[in-house]
């Protein structure tokens, strides 16, 4: 055990995050966010506000011969009424790129949500201190994987050598925009959400914003995308907007052509892609709105449920399938003015077949088998030869 006087602190800065679009100071220390301050004061929604402070895909990088680190953070927990206790959020430590060790934090706020009526209690803890020790003592790059499904505050770095900013690479940033099965719902850890196996595998630098609940075409989350620096972008549209019964097929289209707008309008010759939803059964045919189902909730198991009637299709009510057919529609529309926007149907990464041998848990979010085969699919799919995303395919920048 190191003593204090051979700790090195270094403030944690902007300089040292990566994947996040704004800081904020707090009492504490800091909060990194996936929306900057503007979008997020144009919406008072909770949810919204819950999942873009979750850091999926944020991580602190920076360059050391340290061989132990100590990062207090101060993280918030979700609580579930009447639901099993969750497990804490995983950190993921890297080194030259090569995941190395786990580990979690205990303590910090807890969040109570009571899913029957919406209403929410946060009640504050203490922080905690995750810590890392027998690395080697050369230069090497460092990389701490925040949680993906928990707020964290970072509260203080401490190192028993000096720490850098690293450098910045040559590969390529990655903007990708899904819901909470791009956010990670059930992924095993933050360096496996589906996004980030995917970066991984095909080299690129990722921004996650893949918000739990909230892909929702949203205006400020479009010029959130437009004005962050990325050479590829994609955008998974579909399950939130049936399960939230937002919207009908009417604003759907327009909806759609206003958020690839604006997406143009900071991106006018990026690879655009559009992913369709994956196969999710019980929104196939059925319309939302999905609603918890508490029959197994003994048993430890929460579940999700489709309200909607099959028959309101013929109303404009929007299921996954009038979704892809209509974003397929749209993106051969656009793509005979721009030659760099794909589409990508999500069955492609997750279908009916798949269902079988890997069904959805909750009957809505993919677990951590999944999580890994759409990953690996799309990094086949967009990245390899011949991809929306490969070099030779319009990628490069």
């Amino acid at each position: 055990m190191h003593t204090k006087a051979e700790w090195i602190t270094t403030p944690v800065t902007a300089e040292l995050l990566r994947g996040c679009l704004d800081v904020e100071h707090t009492a504490h220390g800091v909060l990194p966010h996936r929306l900057p301050a503007h979008a997020r004061a144009q919406c008072a929604d909770g949810q919204l506000a819950m999942a873009e402070s979750q850091p999926s895909g944020v991580r602190l990088i920076f360059r050391t011969r340290a061989t132990a680190l100590e990062l207090d953070t101060l993280p918030t927990k979700r609580v579930y009424a009447g639901a099993p206790p969750r497990p804490d959020g995983v950190y993921d430590l890297l080194v030259d790129g090569r995941l190395i060790e786990q580990a979690c934090v205990a303590g910090g706020n807890t969040l109570t949500i009571d899913m029957t009526t919406g209403k929410t209690e946060t009640r504050p803890g203490p922080v905690g201190t995750l810590r890392f020790t027998g690395l080697s003592d050369d230069m090497k790059d460092v990389e701490i994987w925040l949680p993906h499904n928990e707020t964290t505050e970072l509260v203080a770095l401490r190192t028993d050598a000096p720490v850098e900013p690293a450098p910045p690479g040559n590969r390529r940033v990655w903007l990708h925009h899904g819901s909470s099965i791009s956010h990670g719902s059930d992924a095993a850890s933050p360096t496996t959400t589906w996004p980030a196996l995917a970066a991984s595998l095909g080299g690129v630098d990722l921004v996650n914003l893949g918000l739990g609940g909230s892909a929702l075409l949203d205006p400020f989350t479009a010029r959130a995308m437009r004005d962050t620096a990325a050479d590829l972008i994609s955008v998974k549209i579909g399950i939130n907007l049936v399960n939230a019964d937002l919207m009908r097929l009417r604003a759907f289209g327009p909806a759609v052509h206003g958020f690839l707008d604006t997406i143009r309008d900071g991106h006018p010759t990026a690879p655009l892609l559009v992913v369709s939803p994956i196969f999710c059964p019980i929104h196939e045919d059925t319309p939302g709105p999905a609603a918890p189902d508490f029959s197994n909730l003994g048993d430890g198991r929460l579940q999700f449920k489709a309200m909607g009637d099959p028959a309101e299709r013929a109303s404009g009510k929007l299921t996954l399938n009038v979704i892809r057919a209509e974003l397929a529609r749209i993106v051969a529309q656009r793509a005979g003015e721009d030659p760099n926007l794909y589409y990508l149907d999500g069955r492609d990464l997750y279908g009916e077949t798949d269902s079988a041998d890997l069904p959805l848990p909750d009957q809505l979010h993919p677990d951590a088998a999944t999580h890994r085969c759409i990953g690996e699919r799309f990094a086949a799919l967009a990245f390899a030869r011949g991809g929306s995303f490969s070099r030779r395919s319009g990628g490069a920048v």
